[in-house]
């Protein structure tokens, strides 16, 4: 489990196909805290680790991971948002998050606003995903609060600190992103099709 707040930005070093997997290893500072088999969230997707040399670690994505996220778009020095797994006992300051990526969206418009920044998102609304006006929903991982909720689209607004120190300051109009709906939201959406 994950809260969305990030901790550190990772740099792809290396990427290494082996039958349909993708081993990607991520330069970070938090490298030297992690540990082999430990669960750490990149662009929001649960991954583990499975070697670490230095500065450096690895991990795998399988190919449904790829098919279903942005990590198939990664590139040497690409960014990446990175957390690790929440302690039990810890402050909850984003929401709970699993680190599974529900499906990408577009990223359709950005707009400066005041010193702060408005991303909107458009995505498929036929997998019945939904958002709701000052509900939750993470982007690359990043825990945030969804404005001008519609059907298959919404917004989200960005301070300076989460722009500067998470990807978002990498993020345009066409860029590709990973969403993970809010869970609770998810229970309910499940609880109305099966009563329809």
């Amino acid at each position: 489990m994950f809260t969305g707040i990030i901790e550190a930005i990772g740099i792809v070093s290396n990427l290494k196909e082996e039958t349909g997997n993708l081993h990607i290893s991520i330069k970070s500072n938090i490298t030297s805290e992690l540990k082999i088999d430990q669960s750490v969230a990149h662009n929001g997707v649960c991954l583990t680790v499975i070697a670490i040399d230095n500065d450096t670690y690895v991990v795998t994505a399988i190919k449904e991971t790829l098919n279903k996220t942005n990590l198939n778009k990664l590139e040497l020095n690409s960014k990446v948002n990175l957390e690790r797994a929440m302690k039990l006992g810890d402050r909850l300051d984003g929401h709970i998050v699993q680190g599974h990526v529900d499906q990408t969206a577009i990223c359709t418009h950005v707009e400066e606003v005041d010193g702060s920044w408005i991303f909107s998102f458009k995505y498929d609304a036929s997998l019945n995903n939904i958002t709701i006006e000052k509900g939750s929903i993470t982007i690359n991982g990043v825990s945030l609060t969804v404005v001008n909720s519609k059907l298959n689209s919404f917004s989200v607004a960005i301070i300076p600190y989460t722009y500067e120190h998470t990807t978002f300051n990498t993020i345009s109009k066409g860029s590709l992103v990973n969403l993970e709906f809010d869970v609770l939201g998810k229970y309910v959406s499940k609880l109305v099709q099966l009563k329809n």
